[in-house]
């Protein structure tokens, strides 16, 4: 079993309950850890054996594009995705962050934490 982790892959998106949100828009980040077997890529050295970190990204990037109003929706999606396009993903786990979410007070940022088994 080995884990690969794609992390902080940025985007701007439009997700919010707020009405403005989904105008003005705002930064979010996404991380992702899959694990699979990846024994034979690692034997291999080839890319049809491994799972491609640049489609896990792309995946991503067309997710995030579909308007929300949770991230937790946007999370669920993206999980969904994964689990489906990349058939030996035996578990996964996605991170969306939302920076400078529109609250009162002194606030980074917030995320959701979704996981996922077959």
């Amino acid at each position: 079993m080995g884990i690969i982790r794609v992390e902080d892959i940025r985007c701007f998106a439009y997700h919010g309950c707020l009405e403005e949100e989904g105008v003005v828009g705002t930064e979010f980040s996404v991380d992702v850890e899959l694990k699979a077997d990846l024994s034979v890529s690692a034997k291999s050295d080839l890319l049809a054996d491994t799972i491609d970190y640049v489609a896990v990204s792309r995946l991503v990037q067309e997710e995030m594009a579909i308007r929300s109003k949770l991230i937790e929706h946007v999370a669920q999606r993206i999980i969904k995705r994964l689990m489906q396009d990349f058939c030996s993903v035996e578990s996964s786990k996605v991170v969306v962050v939302k920076h400078a979410a529109p609250i009162y007070g002194e606030v980074k940022r917030v995320s959701v934490t979704l996981e996922a088994k077959k």
